[in-house]
């Protein structure tokens, strides 16, 4: 049996170039591999069901061909969210699925995401189903694939309990992803009026890059809000599990602040509840939990990793810089892009106007999340080092838990290996213009001392 290529087994997914590390036969593998694992956790039947590229409805079904070779039955749910996924998995009372998506990644790559038992897989978890593979500890068995529908279940289930003060006209941006088949109906059934942009599924995604974490991927929104007298704006990622907001006045409203505005309703009603967000997040987060009468929790940034946290301390409510929301309180506990914009509305629908409550969040000086690409590896061994040997100009703080962030009297830097591809991450934050500056320059300074050749990213 094919071995797949170890570079696919990521920190909290697999994920790979389609005709390259990505087969057929290596798919099948895989299957066999989580299928095996799944077995030995005495599950049943999983749950599959895959994003809008191109390549998904070929890897699904070497996928679920691998699960029913390895003895377990599939729940085949077709061309769906990656949260719809993720419901099913409880709706259907598995415990387990396995999506089969790229995220926001180019539209040569997909991959999986793993749910088993409860669990969603990642770090050590995923590399172990490689090892299984390579030492041949394969269940075997003929599992069965039944087409099942959960679509109208999950828009019945929100809209019962996620409710509007008001009606309003929103943007939505599904940038030709997956949530373009999902999200119009769940919104004007929640009495909303849409302005439409590219809700078309297309995995060629000949719009923009579906990725609402980069401001470039926002200008049609913006420019929709200024056209036309829809008042909010909302937007996607591929596979439709992260969110992203717009103001009226174009303001990009990044993931943390939107945490604030979900921690500040969410502890109105379980006060002093532990608030989980990543490192990339806003130090005025933390700030903002402390004012509403709760507990923050930095952790590290990943869906999987927030997912165990969340689970493990049994917060209410967690969040990433990325635009991935976990809501435990009246949902499930995992990352919902849909579900977030649904609750973001039932907050804003309180207020005449959608805009006040979002412009009136804490905010500060700051840069949108800085990539410099790598080799691979190369990200995770120079953070190791700098670790090691950096020493940073006036630092109060260094957080190691997920890179380095450096925390300074007047803002933060930080620099993280990304776990999806080889690259190295940066944000930074200050109160103003001139402490932002600093701190980016003293970053460069330590850059410039490891390695000089990745000083043009910022």
């Amino acid at each position: 049996m094919l071995i797949p290529a170890p570079e696919i087994f990521k920190a909290y997914d697999i994920r790979g170039i389609v005709g390259k590390t990505l087969t057929r036969d290596s798919v099948f593998a895989i299957g066999r591999a989580i299928g095996s694992e799944a077995r030995a956790r005495r599950v049943k039947t999983v749950v599959v069901g895959r994003d809008g590229r191109l390549s998904g409805p070929e890897l699904s079904q070497a996928l679920m061909q691998g699960l029913c070779a390895s003895g377990v039955d599939v729940a085949d749910i077709g061309m769906v969210p990656t949260p719809l996924g993720y419901f099913a998995a409880h709706h259907l009372k598995t415990g387990s699925a396995v999506l089969v998506t790229g995220s926001h990644n180019p539209p040569d790559y997909n991959g999986f995401k793993i749910m088993l038992g409860g669990d969603t897989l990642h770090s050590t978890a995923i590399t172990a189903l490689r090892t299984r593979l390579v030492e041949g500890r394969l269940a075997s068995g003929q599992g069965h694939i039944k087409a099942v529908d959960v679509r109208r279940d999950y828009l019945d289930r929100i809209v019962s309990d996620v409710k509007l003060s008001r009606k309003m006209k929103i943007v939505v941006d599904c940038g030709n992803g997956v949530a373009g088949a999902i999200a119009p109906e769940l919104f004007r059934r929640m009495g909303c009026e849409l302005v439409e942009l590219y809700c078309e599924v297309d995995g060629n995604f000949p719009n923009h890059h579906p990725d609402p974490s980069k401001p470039e991927n926002l200008k049609d929104v913006i420019r929709a809000l200024q056209e036309t007298d829809a008042e909010l704006g909302i937007a996607f990622d591929g596979d439709g599990d992260r969110l992203g907001v717009v103001t009226k006045q174009g303001q990009i409203v990044y993931p943390d602040r939107q945490l604030m505005l979900f921690a500040a309703d969410v502890l109105a009603r379980n006060p002093g509840a532990q608030i989980i967000y990543d490192v990339k997040c806003s130090r005025n987060l933390a700030r903002s939990i402390r004012h509403q009468g709760g507990v923050p929790l930095m952790w590290n940034t990943g869906h999987a990793l927030i997912k165990a946290k969340l689970k493990e301390t049994g917060a209410p409510l967690a969040g990433e810089m990325s635009g991935h929301t976990f809501f435990k309180e009246r949902w499930y506990g995992f990352d919902d892009g849909l579900y977030a914009g649904a609750r973001l509305l039932e907050i804003v629908s309180r207020w005449p106007d959608a805009n006040w409550p979002l412009e009136h969040l804490p905010d500060a000086v700051s840069t949108p999340e800085l990539n410099i690409k790598m080799r691979e590896g190369e990200p995770h061994a120079l953070i190791a080092a700098l670790r090691k040997s950096a020493r940073f100009e006036g630092a109060q703080e260094i957080i190691t838990i997920d890179g380095l962030r450096v925390e300074y009297a007047d803002g933060f830097g930080l620099m993280r290996a990304s776990n999806t591809t080889p690259v190295l991450v940066l944000r930074f934050e200050a109160d103003d213009a001139r402490a932002l500056e600093r701190i980016k320059a003293d970053f460069r300074r330590v850059l410039r001392t490891a390695r000089p050749d990745l000083l043009q990213a910022f």
